[in-house]
């Protein structure tokens, strides 16, 4: 039995559940717009057993083998409108989540992904060092709230970018002249600057032992948001050289992550440089774009319930990537 988690409306999750329901795979929707009417019942025992109660049926969470998680903020849910901070419905909503979310930690189910393997996203300095260790090339990175620090690394690197420290979504924008007054702003928010890497844009989703890579075409420094700078955007899927898609596979496995979606760059002498590793990558937006089967790849990644096997859904990988 596979479990889903999520709204209805969200890519990612939605063509994930069209994909397990194409290959008639058994399978229960755990709809978050339903968090008030959902019940689930834990026993710490011996192990972690319990009870999901949702749409009018049971389910033994024994029987579940693999988890796809894709939960949004529980407070913007429709049930939680108009709910006080500390009042009844916010009480219980929040009791099922951290009991769910205790239960997804530690099930011998797959989990597309735990929650503690997506952590490093959380701490992006962090992520980056563990992306270093892995064996890529990073930018030169300084997280301050000294402004003449900035300053400084400014000088030095010419060409510099700032985004946000946190797994916040951020828009990645390039030092310019207008900020050189707001730079003493840092002084209340710590803020990571990064070394601007010239080059090509590349998505890599490590889906199992699938790579699928895409290459971005793009004039904007956030490619994510085109219209802020008036440039335009293509993707399109692409093939991986063989070291640099072994390489994502092995960022995957040491962040423990079955799925995740990396953000890479190569520059015009054929350097690859990894920014970061996307632990619930929205890949509804690649796919659509590419017909790459991402989906399918996931969907056989829960249906088998473990990371390995699937190397054939995914884009080849060869050498070399033509930009």
């Amino acid at each position: 039995m596979i479990l889903l988690w999520g709204i209805a409306s969200d890519g990612p999750l939605a063509q994930v559940r069209s994909a397990l329901l194409r290959a008639g795979a058994p399978m229960v929707f755990l709809d978050q717009q339903r968090v008030l009417q959902d019940r689930i019942v834990l026993s710490l025992d011996d192990g972690i057993r319990g009870s999901l109660h949702t749409g009018g049926q049971v389910l033994d969470l024994s029987a579940v083998t693999a988890v796809y998680v894709r939960p949004y903020d529980t407070l913007r849910m429709h049930a939680m409108q108009g709910a006080k901070p500390g009042g009844r419905r916010h009480q219980r909503a929040f009791a099922f989540d951290n009991a769910l979310t205790s239960w997804i930690e530690l099930t011998p189910a797959l989990v597309v992904n735990r929650p503690s393997a997506m952590s490093s996203n959380h701490a992006k300095p962090y992520q980056l060092d563990l992306i270093r260790k892995a064996g890529f090339a990073v930018p030169d990175t300084l997280v301050t709230t000294d402004p003449d620090a900035i300053a400084g690394f400014w000088e030095r690197h010419r060409q510099v970018i700032y985004k946000s420290v946190s797994g916040m979504r951020s828009i990645v924008t390039r030092l310019g002249d207008e900020h050189r007054d707001r730079l003493h702003d840092v002084s209340a928010c710590p803020t990571q600057f990064q070394q601007c890497i010239d080059g090509t844009d590349y998505r890599v989703h490590v889906v199992g032992q699938a790579v699928f890579g895409c290459e971005i075409r793009s004039e904007a420094h956030d490619y994510r948001y085109p219209h802020r700078q008036l440039a335009d955007v293509s993707l399109h899927a692409c093939d991986i050289p063989g070291d640099i898609a072994d390489r994502c596979r092995q960022l995957a496995a040491s962040l423990g992550l079955a799925v995740t979606g990396i953000d890479l760059r190569r520059t015009p002498e054929g350097a690859w440089y990894c920014f970061e590793a996307n632990p619930s990558p929205g890949f509804s937006y690649y796919e659509e774009s590419t017909g790459q089967p991402i989906s399918d790849a996931i969907a056989h990644v829960l249906m088998q319930g473990s990371v390995g096997g699937f190397a054939a859904l995914g884009t080849k990988v060869a050498d070399p990537v033509h930009a």
